[in-house]
């Protein structure tokens, strides 16, 4: 009579061969592509403040230039992740600025497709004249870079093991620092300075069973691991502060719920249906 390991070994066997005969056979065709859930808005709950911007009266808008916002936490894995943060925080911090719809946003970041727009009007490849006179001037430039990034600033957890059953949790918490400075453009004196940080949690629950059949270890795991996006943690953070230059610096009204937490990390509540991954 065959030992437990011996006959979960045969069964798995004959379940990778089955599994290969059937994607053997579907290749004598077309694959069918698998299609996840559909592409949607890229909102943080801090979006909805920045649309309620939009539904303000007014046309005075400023000219608003976004420089480099460079990540300047220094995390880099040469050998797995790569970059922990995203390297495209110019580009959130415009997306974000054109999410109010209170500002003009002019293009400073990447100038080589206007150089070589002036250079086609120049040499009338374009079939129009060189309009380098009527490029909008900006009042205001924004620049600044994402300054932290802390792991485990808290985590714990617990446990129990018997008998070689047991289940588990553990949560952890890190964050990221973003400084935005605003720059008049006539003057070049730093007009003002956004300076916040957005806390990111996750947690993991883990439950295992494992048991010796003769001299070999046969172990179930089962859990679930639930982490708040480190980028949409970015992304957040400056929105944010996009927000508080809109707000504390030019004026406009803050929304309710969108005040700045000074001592806590709450977001304007949202549900599922208003805001879903």
């Amino acid at each position: 009579m065959k030992r437990p390991f011996q006959k979960l070994a045969a069964a798995s066997l004959i379940v990778l061969s089955v599994s290969a005969c059937s994607t053997a056979a579907s290749l004598d065709g077309p694959v069918r592509v698998l299609s996840g859930p559909p592409v949607t808005d890229n909102n943080t709950p801090y979006s909805r403040c920045l649309a309620e911007l939009r539904e303000l009266p007014g046309n005075n808008f400023p000219a608003i230039a976004v420089g480099e916002v460079a990540d300047k936490t220094g995390k880099f894995d040469a050998d797995e992740t790569g970059f922990a943060v995203s390297q495209g925080i110019s580009e959130m911090t415009m997306s974000a600025f054109f999410k109010t719809g209170k500002t003009r946003l002019v293009e400073r970041f990447d100038l080589r497709l206007a150089q070589q727009e002036f250079n086609f009007r120049n040499t009338n490849l374009a079939g129009r004249k060189n309009l380098a006179g009527s490029v909008t001037a900006a009042d205001f430039m924004v620049t600044g870079a994402l300054t932290e990034l802390n792991y485990n600033i808290v985590s714990g957890g617990a446990g129990l093991w018997v008998n070689g059953a047991g289940a588990g949790v553990r949560t952890v918490v890190v964050n990221v620092a973003l400084d935005l400075r605003v720059v008049a453009a006539d003057t070049l004196n730093i007009a003002y300075i956004s300076s916040l940080q957005k806390q990111i949690v996750g947690y993991e629950i883990e439950a295992n069973v494992f048991r010796f059949f003769g001299t070999n270890l046969i172990e179930f795991d089962a859990g679930e691991i639930r982490n708040e996006p480190m980028q949409l943690g970015v992304r957040s953070v400056v929105e944010m502060s996009v927000y508080q230059i809109l707000t504390d610096f030019l004026g406009l009204p803050v929304s309710s719920g969108c005040e700045l937490s000074v001592q806590g990390t709450s977001a304007p509540q949202t549900t599922d249906e208003e805001y879903a991954l």
